[in-house]
């Protein structure tokens, strides 16, 4: 049976063909059947259900390109289906596993395995990335075809390095036979190791040891190097600071096929924000300067900057809980990805068509994704929200099996109302009991 539902009086706006104008949208059997101004609010006695958007922004589900889950092996951290929960609440509707579980996500099964689970247990779409070298070891590359073929729609050792140059540079060079896409963590090892923070004056107050940013770039200069040497796709997961941003900018202009992402929290805070050890605020790469966190900014203003990620990466409160040194790295990030968005437009540097391209239809044209966009015959998956609404960040009330938001107490303007995956309402914060 065709399921029809009809959204009315919204803001529409679909950073694919840059629509930004009152109207409304029209869902058939799980695909967007019409969409326009003319759709503003036409009365369709054939509609069973029409959704009064009350002039709040409706836009293309967020695509998060860069998530950890503990499923398969550690589901006390987070499980598909609570990921789903938590992407639901913050107006994800595809989210992008990393490949760091427990087996590794190396083999077709394990592939096959992620999507089964997830077609039964989640309630956004899950897109898996498989691991680039065996057991994320750096010593020996995957079977990408047959990873590819399993439905792996991209090749990452999550947040590892590949340290081996020559391991690379083969992965590489089979990759591009297959046009497929590889995603890397930019940050030396062996400079790294040891290192809880960024290098310089803070950290030494603190006592804290710390890695240069240089850490960083010297991994996206190797990089780039192999791309330009193998002519394989690649993506850079994550920078953090501005010498990177210049490489990755010379490098574009040079034709080289490469994107590059930032997490929500490397644009809104800095090394400052660890305070007193706050460690939910140990990320990987760790905050920089305040120079570099305007300096990404900047790139996501000047379209530098393809996308922006909540590099979600849940971790349970007894790794969390430690002496600053000893304390796991990463934070939560799903439910706040797009009010840390939004404050790249309430602070005036870009506009709100910008960012949301960063979290729609730029991933899903990276990943070679259907949604992203508001076009007739695209999944219907959506998003409404308020980009005004304001709150506080409370940890208990995230959907999130683990509590480590790294936004814990902060102001946010913005966030989503109702959330679609193929026409289906998976979330509505109206229906959320209060606490």
């Amino acid at each position: 049976m065709t399921k029809r539902l009809a959204f009315r009086n919204a803001r529409l706006i679909d950073p694919a063909t840059g629509l930004d104008t009152r109207g409304g949208l029209l869902v058939e059997n799980g695909k967007i059947a019409d969409v326009g101004a003319k759709l503003f609010n036409t009365a369709d006695p054939h509609d069973p259900e029409v959704i009064d958007c009350k002039g709040l922004v409706l836009a293309p589900g967020l695509i998060d390109m860069r998530v950890f889950t503990g499923e398969p092996g550690s589901e006390h951290r987070e499980t598909l289906a609570s990921a789903s929960e938590a992407a639901a609440a913050g107006g994800v509707t595809t989210i992008v596993t990393m490949p760091n579980t427990d087996p590794v996500i190396d083999e077709a099964a394990l592939v096959d395995f992620i999507k089964r689970r997830a077609a039964a247990t989640a309630k956004v779409r899950v897109a898996p990335m498989a691991a680039l070298t065996h057991a994320l070891e750096g010593q020996r590359m995957t079977e990408i075809g047959l990873l590819r073929e399993a439905g792996a729609v991209a090749f990452t050792d999550g947040d590892r390095s590949v340290a081996n140059t020559r391991v690379l540079r083969r992965a590489l060079a089979y990759a591009a036979t297959y046009g497929v896409l590889v995603a890397g963590h930019a940050e030396d090892p062996d400079l790294s190791n040891g290192a809880s923070m960024t290098e310089g004056e803070f950290a030494t107050r603190l006592g804290i040891p710390g890695t240069p940013s240089a850490a960083e770039t010297i991994v996206v200069e190797r990089d780039l190097r192999l791309v330009e040497l193998t002519g394989a796709r690649y993506h850079f997961s994550q920078i953090s600071c501005r010498a990177s941003l210049e490489a990755i900018i010379a490098a574009k202009a040079r034709g080289l096929p490469i994107t590059c992402g930032v997490s929500a929290h490397h644009l809104t805070m800095n090394e400052l924000d660890v305070g007193s050890y706050f460690t939910f605020r140990k990320v990987s790469p760790p905050l920089r300067t305040e120079a570099d966190r305007a300096a990404m900014v900047d790139g996501i203003a000047e379209g530098h900057i393809d996308v922006i990620v909540s590099s979600h990466d849940p971790q349970a409160a007894d790794t969390k809980r430690l002496p600053f040194a000893a304390a796991a790295f990463g934070a939560v990030g799903l439910e706040t990805l797009l009010p840390a968005a939004l404050t790249v437009v309430h602070n005036g540097h870009a506009s709100l068509i910008e960012v949301l391209k960063a979290v729609t239809f730029t991933p899903a044209r990276i990943l070679g994704l259907d949604g992203g966009k508001l076009m007739k015959g695209a999944p219907a998956d959506l998003v409404l929200f308020d980009p005004e609404e304001p709150f506080i960040v409370d940890p208990d009330k995230l959907h999130s099996r683990a509590r480590n938001t790294a936004f814990e107490g902060r102001k946010f303007q913005g966030r989503a109302r109702m959330t679609f995956v193929g026409g289906e309402c998976v979330f509505d914060r109206s229906r959320e009991r209060k606490h």
